[in-house]
This record gives structure tokens, sequence and C-alpha cells, in this order.
């Protein structure tokens, strides 16, 4: 999904759907929200992800999900102001190969 002012693109948000066994509906998981730094604070990245709710609800889903980095305060300070909620007692795994 593609944000643009006038015709140059400023900003994207990558997902793919998954599924939660919680709730037995299919979801969606962000993988990347990203406003280019001379267009933040213009509502590119608000609109992307009311977008991709909207985007979410006409398709049934139970939930959309991403990470964030801890550090990253100005992410997390957005995500929270749009209703979203941290996942405590959660801790992210990985496989490096």
């Amino acid at each position: 999904m593609l944000a643009f002012e006038d015709n140059t693109p400023v900003g994207f948000a990558l997902f793919f759907h998954n599924y939660s066994t919680f709730v037995s509906k299919p979801g969606i998981y962000l993988e990347d929200l990203f406003v280019d730094p001379n267009f933040r604070g213009k509502g590119y990245g608000k609109a992307l992800l009311e977008t991709l709710i909207q985007l979410a609800k006409g398709r049934d889903c139970g939930r959309i999900e991403w990470s964030v980095l801890d550090w990253n305060t100005s992410a997390i300070s957005f995500y929270e102001s749009m209703g979203a909620k941290p996942m405590n007692g959660w801790t992210v795994y990985r496989i490096s190969l």
C-alpha cells in the first residue's frame, strides 16, 4: 500500500495475512510502515494505518499486529495515539540462518 503527495511516493505499508488460532480468524501482520522523513507529521502514516484497519475489517480479520523496537519512542507514541497497545508478556524469538 502506497501513500503519495501529488505524484511523489512518500510512504508505504508492507503487510501480509496470517491466522490467529487465539481468535480463530485471519489477521494482518504489518511488516513495515514507513514515511519519508521529509513528509512525516503530515498524516501519511495515520492514513496508511487507518486504510489498513479498514482493509482488515473488510476482510473480517481479528487483528493487526507488528513489532516495534523498544527504543523507537516516536513510533511507539504514534502507534499508541492510534489506539495500539503493547503485548506485554510476549517475547520475540528468532533463529538466524
